[in-house]
């Protein structure tokens, strides 16, 4: 005959353990969601960066136009100012250029080269300057010496002069490059003055990092230096990161903007908002401000977004301002 205890035990021992939230219910739950959700600047902010993000990269289905169409163009249609205007088209909502290309499509697409550009340009600044900054702060010695000398030097140039000089020598050395070249000539000359930030950055919280319980824990059981710095240090250093890279975004686009005003940019066959800026304000003194104020309408909303995500994403990332 079984017991009240025994079948008490049975019942308790068939009772399997409730299951662990997965890593999305455990973001919804966080304080990182919660401060999101309460915030109006980060959901503004986040709502007007991601309507400019879908309106670029789906500018094929989402424009009324291609302005990059020869066929579609018409002449007799250029110059046309935005349609509340005496002499504008609801056609053209935001009017058109000295070609007959429609301003918002044009938009559109100028946006998607400026995002593209600054987000590799981005991507490239944080893998060369956190695996540097990773390095540094982990072995010390020489290798953080001369790594940081090496940021210093970089410091002491203005970014914008080397991304106007690498830009010049790439253009003048491949003067017939296809676009794709001269796009990667543009992300290298942004990317490389960019990844100093980075690699300070991830060295001071790694000098941190690596004389934690966790970090001599690993030596002692003889885990390898590498597999210390991957799976141990660096998710504990990317917190900074994350916030860096949000407000370099902008950063990248505006440096873009301002190489392709100066001539040094894309290609005019591949216009970004920089380009169609250059090109607006030689038609400035004819008239026809929609093609200098809407470009740079554009490029401030793309930049001021990201910079307000990335204010409220140094916030909510901060311990101390929970």
């Amino acid at each position: 005959m079984t017991s009240p205890a025994d079948t008490a035990g049975a019942a308790g021992a068939s009772e399997a353990p409730p299951p662990a939230p997965g890593a999305v219910a455990r973001f919804f739950d966080g304080d990182v969601w919660y401060s999101f959700r309460t915030s109006p600047v980060a959901i503004g902010a986040a709502s007007v960066a991601l309507v400019c993000i879908v309106c670029a990269f789906f500018a094929g289905w989402i424009a009324p136009h291609n302005p990059f169409d020869l066929a579609t163009l018409e002449l007799s249609d250029s110059m046309l100012p935005p349609a509340w205007m005496q002499g504008g088209t609801t056609k053209y909502l935001l009017g058109t250029d000295e070609q007959g290309r429609d301003v918002l499509s044009a938009l559109m697409y100028g946006a998607r080269i400026s995002l593209l550009i600054g987000g590799a340009s981005v991507i490239a600044s944080v893998l060369i300057g956190v695996s540097l900054g990773l390095l540094s702060g982990y072995v010390g010695g020489r290798t953080d010496a001369f790594i940081m000398r090496v940021c210093d030097v970089m410091l002491s140039f203005p970014s914008i002069l080397i991304a106007l000089l690498i830009a010049g020598v790439g253009h003048a050395m491949f003067p017939d490059a296809h676009d794709t070249l001269a796009f990667g000539v543009l992300i290298i000359a942004i990317a490389l003055p960019g990844w100093v930030q980075y690699a300070r950055t991830v060295r001071g919280s790694t000098l941190v990092e690596r004389h934690k319980e966790y970090v001599q824990a690993a030596r002692v059981i003889g885990v390898a230096p590498l597999r210390i710095m991957l799976r141990h240090v660096l998710p504990n250093v990317l917190g900074p990161v994350l916030v860096l890279a949000t407000i370099h975004v902008a950063l990248a686009i505006q440096t873009e903007a301002t190489l392709s005003f100066l001539g040094v940019g894309v290609s005019p066959t591949s216009p970004s908002l920089g380009t169609f800026i250059n090109e607006g304000n030689k038609q400035l003194f004819s008239g026809a401000w929609w093609l200098v104020i809407f470009p740079g309408a554009m490029l401030l909303l793309i930049s001021l977004s990201m910079n307000l995500f990335g204010d409220w994403l140094r916030d909510a990332l901060n311990p101390r301002l929970r």
